[in-house]
């Protein structure tokens, strides 16, 4: 069979999980040494807070889409409304927008530090569209090399 949901439902599982977690992680790193930080010098920076709700309802998200938790206690009361991939989406969203509210907060208080020159900022991009290019190309002529079905 195609379907690995259908043959190993628990390791399908866990990959999707891991699929999400694992880039939150390491797009996170420098907001949890932020935060390591800010509690060893115990800063009173506003956009922190924030920041804090958004990583309580990030693995409020996490915790909600492995557990399927409203379901589980009361099979049945929860098929229409109150379903955990709702719960999921809805944590995921406020959690979001706790994100967008702390980077608007952040970039009101560091404004000065944070205008590259246009040719910092012309650099980065000619990088990441490098970057993004050999990838496709690299992708594209291991193709060559892959048996057909």
């Amino acid at each position: 069979s195609r379907f690995l949901e259908v043959e190993r439902p628990r390791f399908s599982k866990a990959s999707r999980t891991l699929a999400f977690v694992y880039p939150y992680l390491f797009d996170s790193i420098p907001l949890f040494y932020r935060f390591y930080l800010c509690a060893a010098e115990s800063c009173t920076e506003a956009a922190i807070l924030v920041h804090y709700k958004h990583t309580v309802f990030a693995f409020l998200t996490c915790f909600i889409f492995a557990s399927h938790l409203p379901e589980r206690l009361a099979p049945g009361h929860f098929d229409y409304i109150g379903h955990s991939h709702q719960v999921f989406h809805v944590c995921g969203i406020i959690g979001t927008h706790f994100q967008m509210e702390a980077i608007m907060m952040d970039m009101a208080e560091r404004h000065d530090r944070l205008l590259p020159t246009s040719l910092q900022a012309l650099g980065s991009m000619g990088i990441c569209v490098a970057v993004s290019l050999a990838i496709i190309g690299l992708c594209s002529v291991s193709l060559r090399f892959m048996p057909e079905p």
